[in-house]
């Protein structure tokens, strides 16, 4: 029996399967949105104190400080901070989130193992591969990190790069000798993550290297299956440049073939009946009378 940490472990792998980065996506545009506000409210100030004067000034002043910028001394990079005690572990594995090195090499100095964890088996070697910190991680590999190290999801280091997207780390760890095949608890292999996350160099490097294309989930679906599920379309054509299985089917018997021709119909339906749908959701929701609209049913005239 699974306990509940790891069973709410399972739901974030699964709902990355169904839903790639999706999040992150969102994330990407809001803030995108936040940008074009600020631009749009910028420009209605310069328009409501004053009009063209005023962005004249405007632009002055921000060349006056380019050059005042260029001709200032650079400022010294900060010395780091000398750590005089002990580092604690917890604090090492948030150093390698951090890419605080100076963290990093003293815990290891004092004997600290590389391989230390946190309740959920992650180690600062998968922390850093997914905040892409190179130099973290060759620091930790040349003290003996497990390169295939596996946290409590079975994920490795490599899985965690491909979430991360940094293909660089990736390659570091195949060089340390990392397996590119190795499977998580939900049977996905690094083309699975890379395929689901859209990571589309990670994935073309992970073919070029000769992984199992055609591997297999829990639920049978294969990294074609995930890319057509998840309409990842530059993926989709590479994966069959390099042979991907368009008749394997997984365990509900469906091919990637199958689930494209199943995407189509159901938004050829969606399209070609609009206004049923939202006449059965007005109906749904008690604001249309079901009976509206219908022809009248011919009731028979009584005889005299």
């Amino acid at each position: 029996m699974k306990s509940g940490p790891v069973q709410m472990d399972m739901l974030v792998l699964e709902d990355e399967k169904h839903h790639g980065a999706q999040n992150q996506a969102l994330q990407k545009v809001k803030g995108q949105e936040r940008v074009r506000k600020t631009s749009l409210d910028l420009r209605r100030e310069i328009i409501d104190v004053g009009g063209i004067q005023n962005l004249i000034e405007l632009r002055k002043k921000r060349k006056q400080k380019k050059r005042e910028a260029l001709l200032a001394p650079p400022e010294p990079p900060p010395e780091p901070q000398e750590i005089t005690g002990p580092v604690e572990p917890e604090a090492y594995l948030k150093a390698a989130v951090e890419g605080k090195m100076n963290v990093v090499e003293k815990f290891l100095a004092d004997g600290g193992s590389a391989d230390t964890c946190d309740e959920f088996r992650r180690t600062a070697l998968h922390r850093a591969s997914l905040e892409g910190h190179v130099d973290i991680l060759e620091k930790l590999l040349d003290s003996g990190a497990s390169v295939d190290f596996q946290d409590r999801l079975d994920c490795t280091a490599v899985h965690w790069a491909c979430r991360g997207g940094s293909l660089e780390v990736v390659k570091l760890l195949q060089s340390r000798g990392a397996d590119l095949n190795l499977r998580d608890k939900l049977l996905s292999t690094p083309l699975h993550v890379a395929t689901r996350t859209g990571q589309v160099e990670i994935v073309e490097h992970l073919l070029s290297t000769g992984v199992d294309i055609n591997a297999r989930d829990r639920e049978g679906d294969g990294a074609l299956h995930d890319a057509v599920r998840l309409n990842r379309y530059k993926i989709i054509k590479m994966l069959l440049l390099y042979g991907a299985d368009m008749m394997a089917k997984n365990l509900e018997g469906k091919t990637p073939t199958d689930l494209v021709q199943l995407w189509q119909a159901d938004t050829r339906n969606a399209l070609e009946s609009p206004k049923l749908e939202h006449r059965q959701r007005r109906e749904h929701n008690g604001l249309d009378d079901p009976a509206e609209g219908r022809p009248e049913t011919p009731q028979p005239t009584p005889t005299q």
